[in-house]
């Protein structure tokens, strides 16, 4: 893998040539959060586009207008904080802000810590007559210490987003809580008679925050195959000194040209070249499988690599913060981040939500009130405010989004982003390109049919030792045949290559030409006599055959696009089970794009060489592996890092998988709020309402996750299954 190629040039945070930034966000308290951060970064007339992601807590903005200091100051006017990430100047142990998930901890820890022996005791000393003049006081000194440390972070959010005059999730959450405090402090202080629901307004607080800290650690958790990736990465490494000693330093200082030890047994710090010693070395970090590597003198090796059996000393090629897995951690991270299509439709109707939640409650504490329950009506009005919050809408793709990406990027699938993994879920059909894709791209000698007054090896022997100089595939065929017989080849003089025709040389004093043949693939001729021609064959992919009877199975329509001419693409076509009238040979580039364009949206397009690229791109769909020309894999939204064909049913498996969780997820919020909300607001939930909402709220919201999780779960399951 080259680890300058397009796509992996990432941005560290600071501005580059396409004015990336990437931030760490602090102080979102659900995905409603991060999508209306994201709506506004999106509205603002600098940023060209933006991507919040509320799993990885990680804000990507586009843009050529504004700086990095304008971008934070942009985002703490809406109330969250901004650092920058990815620096190559950061320190590798600098301390970093309270995550989501240990500020939610902390919250719920206090809130439930005070308000489950608050609640018991207000129900014991109902049931024993326990001083029932001074236990309202009581409850109202401890559900205030309870608003006042758990509700800060609800209230704050809240309060920021109505000086902006909007609304947002936690607008819900706090007016809930306020109202029924409000409301029974005043009717205590007034003596109304009403009902005190101080312990209902402190185990809101509570119970929400309970649901909202295993909502941040599930999210962490479902986002978390950038860390994984970049634990695989060792902080360590021995670097040599100039007096030829080693010393332990850490990893992110490391600087290109420097040299380090790699112990057996070790993992290798940076991506570099091996300088002295042999070894067996796992990548499968990179490449998706267990086999090893042999590495040797002036070979190359890639971070996060699991040294095996011998000490190596290799020669770092990148800095210790731009290695390889840095690069593929922060492209699963965007893919994270990005939203997928059904996500926009989920966080528009989570913009109109909360403003339409709030006139249903004002609607019903009034047709209340108008019916003489005044009381009753604040009561279903604080409940509509609690169980209208669309957390588990917006959790809803998300969650299954992280868990999908990060399940194939453990299989040695990058995808470039969620748009790609839904729409390859969706998907029909998928064209192959045949050479490179579908074969190796390398031919082998098929036959060699020789004159009658020639001999089939001295043929070989003098084409190998004239071919030996050109870099053509043809050449490479014929020199491997050669060296397989054994046939030592001959030093050539004179030797001359003409682009479209053919080499020439003088080899043993016999003048030879190579040269292009219309029917076969090349002939020889020794001394200006013909002397043979070479038939040549494209070497199928060892699981070219077994990926395209999967992809039949899963009942995708499977094409073959092919600028060699139709009797070469019918046969590879045949070997590998594509029928005949869906082969589509001797095309140009641009035809291909025509293909794809006509094809439709949901057509996957796999290649790899330069001419592909426009195709690929043209796809929106396209799939490349490793080997493939940095054009293409720029073009794509997915790369194969194992360079195995048959990684793309597992990719369309996992993308439907992630799908279904998707729309379950989907069927499931919109089915809770639509039961929930008229049964708050006609009081079916009884005079304890708002803390059973809470309790419904977080249930949902942990429904969603749960599912979420039970497809992470199942895929870890395949994971292991496969290995053994």
């Amino acid at each position: 893998m080259s680890q300058h190629s397009d796509e992996m040039a990432v941005s560290s945070g600071q501005t580059t040539a396409s004015g990336r930034f990437r931030f760490r966000i602090t102080g979102m308290t659900c995905a409603g959060c991060a999508a209306g951060l994201q709506r506004r970064l999106n509205n603002d007339h600098r940023v060209d586009s933006a991507t919040v992601s509320i799993t990885t807590e990680i804000a990507t903005v586009d843009s050529e207008q504004a700086g990095e200091a304008d971008l934070i100051q942009l985002i703490e006017e809406h109330g969250f904080s901004a650092g920058r990430i990815g620096t190559e100047d950061a320190e590798p142990d600098a301390e970093q802000p309270p995550s989501a998930e240990q500020l939610w901890k902390r919250r719920a820890f206090l809130g439930m810590g005070l308000w489950l022996p608050l609640e018991a005791l207000h129900w014991a000393a109902l049931a024993n007559q326990w001083h029932p003049e001074r236990l309202p006081w009581l409850m109202l000194t401890g559900s205030a210490v309870i608003l006042l440390v758990a509700g800060p972070g609800f209230l704050k959010s809240a309060w920021q987003a109505a000086r902006r005059g909007t609304s947002n999730m936690d607008t819900l959450i706090s007016l809930g809580a306020l109202t029924a405090f409000l409301t029974s402090t005043g009717s205590l202080l007034l003596d109304l008679g009403w009902p005190l629901y101080f312990t209902e307004a402190a185990g809101l607080l509570g119970i929400v925050s309970t649901g909202h800290w295993i909502e941040a650690r599930a999210g962490k958790q479902a986002g978390s195959a950038s860390a994984e990736l970049l634990r695989l990465q060792p902080h360590q490494c021995e670097l040599k000194q100039q007096d030829g000693s080693f010393v332990f330093q850490p990893a992110a200082l490391i600087r290109p040209g420097q040299q380090l030890r790699v112990r057996p047994g070790t993992r290798i710090a940076v991506d570099g070249t091996v300088l002295e010693g042999s070894s067996d070395v796992d990548e499968s970090i990179v490449t998706g499988e267990s086999k090893l590597s042999g590495k040797s003198p002036g070979t190359r090796v890639i971070a996060g690599s699991l040294n095996t059996t011998g000490s190596l000393l290799i020669e770092a090629a990148t800095s210790g913060s731009r290695t390889t897995v840095h690069e593929l951690a922060e492209l699963v991270e965007q893919a994270q981040s990005r939203p997928a299509p059904v996500q926009r439709l989920a966080d528009r109707v989570a913009a109109v939500f909360v403003p339409a939640v709030l006139l249903i409650a004002a609607i019903t504490a009034g047709a209340w009130a108008i019916a003489g329950q005044t009381q009753t009506g604040v009561i279903c009005a604080v409940t509509v405010l609690i169980i209208s919050c669309p957390c588990a809408l917006g959790l809803a793709t998300p969650v299954a989004v992280s868990v999908g990406i990060a399940a194939a990027s453990r299989r040695g699938m990058l995808v470039r982003s969620a748009e790609a993994l839904e729409r390859l879920g969706q998907a029909t059909r998928i064209v192959f390109d045949k050479t490179g894709t579908l074969t190796a791209g390398r031919p082998l000698l098929e036959k060699l049919t020789v004159e009658p007054q020639f001999r089939s090896d001295e043929v070989l022997q003098l084409a190998a030792s004239v071919e030996q100089n050109s870099e053509h595939p043809v050449a490479s065929a014929i020199v491997t045949e050669a060296l397989d017989r054994k046939l030592e080849l001959t030093p050539v003089t004179d030797f001359a290559a003409q682009p479209g025709f053919g080499v020439s040389g003088v080899v043993a004093g016999k003048s030879i030409k190579v040269f292009q043949h219309p029917q076969a693939g090349a002939a020889i001729e020794i001394d200006g006599i013909q002397a043979a021609v070479f038939t040549f064959s494209d070497r199928l992919r060892p699981d070219a055959v077994a990926a395209v009877r999967q992809l039949h199975n899963l009942r995708l329509i499977a094409e073959m696009l092919s600028g060699d001419h139709k009797d070469s693409a019918v046969a590879i076509a045949n070997r590998v089970g594509i029928p005949e009238q869906h082969v589509f040979a001797e095309m140009l580039p641009r035809q291909k794009v025509e293909h794809l364009r006509e094809a439709g949206p949901l057509t996957i397009m796999v290649g790899d060489g330069l001419n592909d690229a426009a195709a690929i791109a043209e796809s929106r769909l396209g799939i490349t592996m490793t080997s493939a020309t940095d054009a293409a894999r720029a073009a794509s939204a997915v790369v194969i890092t194992g360079d195995r064909v048959s990684s793309i049913a597992d990719l369309i498996r996992l993308s439907r998988s992630s799908l279904r969780v998707i729309r379950q997820n989907l069927l499931f919020a919109v089915i809770y709020n639509a039961a929930a909300i008229p049964a708050a607001a006609l009081g079916l939930l009884g005079e304890h309402g708002p803390l059973w909402a809470a309790a419904a709220m977080g249930l949902s919201d942990l429904t969603v996750i749960g599912n979420s999780l039970r497809l992470q779960r199942l895929l870890r399951q395949t994971d292991q299954h496969t290995a053994e």
